[in-house]
């Protein structure tokens, strides 16, 4: 408890820096983030959400400057809140509070046609900074937890040439790269009621659509039927190589976060269970890497 104590009472000294605090009345912590701290500050200005991050989160591949860039750009988009401060260097964030309800997994998988229509003005928006390439991630994340030892999890190497052959088949029929978000679980999906927001620009960058669609779509743990229905949403159609696409961006995407969760779970001063986390998915990829249907979405995201 002391040290969480130790630990707010420096976030607020760093926040203390912030021009748009001043004459701020309450700072109040924001729970649910499982990478960074966030508060949320009633300030003269109107309600604000300040990020704060530290240096560590380098490893996680993650450009602090890009996150801030790329947070600008959704908000041109219309997806995503107003940009009001940023210090560079300094691991602060400032953005315009949006009265909203933060989405559980279960409203992903009722607002299907709504996620798909917040997804469409996000990548209809400027373009961002940086490529975010899961594949690519992936090794980065491997070269780091090999390097410094961390926790592996039971036949994660075994998959390296199913992963390539992923690769291959989907370099095929490369979609058009658009502005992403990457990371959108749950409670990163705000509704306003009239609108959905989308938050936090950690991991963005240019990326394919699909990956965003198949992402989105596995971060809720939404059963298999649901994956067409969101394509068919954004796409404005339902075809094989669409799904196939989608379904093979939310395997890597599984495949890569499970050492984001090791690389966690060494290094993270936040008090949740990372591997617990990361594990959840690892065996959910499993499931897939060895399932009957593996060969069948390799052929079809590779098809005319």
């Amino acid at each position: 408890m002391g040290d969480e104590g130790d630990e707010v009472a420096s976030d607020h000294a760093r926040m203390a820096r912030l021009e748009c605090l001043r004459g701020s009345v309450e700072v109040t912590p924001l729970h649910g983030g499982i990478t960074n701290r966030n508060y949320r500050v009633r300030s003269a200005d109107g309600d604000l959400v300040v990020r704060v991050s530290d240096e560590g989160s380098a490893v996680l591949n993650i450009d602090r400057h890009l996150e801030y860039l790329n947070t600008v750009a959704a908000a041109k988009a219309g997806a995503g809140p107003e940009v009001v401060e940023y210090r560079q260097g300094e691991g602060l964030l400032v953005v315009r509070w949006v009265q909203a309800q933060t989405f559980e997994p279960a409203d992903v998988g009722r607002h299907l046609p709504r996620i798909a229509q917040a997804l469409r003005l996000l990548h209809a928006g400027p373009s961002f900074s940086g490529r975010f390439d899961m594949f690519a991630v992936q090794q980065r994340y491997l070269n780091v937890v090999q390097e410094r030892g961390f926790r592996v999890p039971d036949r994660y190497e075994e998959f390296t040439s199913r992963v390539a052959a992923m690769r291959a088949a989907m370099a095929q029929r490369a979609e058009d790269l658009v502005p992403c978000n990457n990371d959108l679980l749950a409670g990163n999906i705000l509704d306003a009621g009239d609108r959905l927001w989308l938050i936090d620009y950690e991991y963005s960058g240019q990326n394919e659509p699909s990956f965003e669609l198949g992402n989105v779509w596995s971060e809720a743990s939404l059963p298999v039927e649901a994956l067409p229905e969101l394509i068919g949403a954004y796409w404005g159609e339902i075809t094989a190589a669409k799904v196939a696409r989608a379904r093979l961006w939310a395997l890597m995407s599984k495949y890569g976060w499970t050492l984001w969760a090791s690389i966690q779970d060494a290094i993270s001063p936040l008090e949740f269970d990372y591997w617990s986390w990361g594990m959840e998915k690892y065996e959910r990829a499993c499931e897939e890497f060895d399932g009957p249907e593996f060969d069948r979405m390799l052929k079809d995201v590779a098809a005319p």
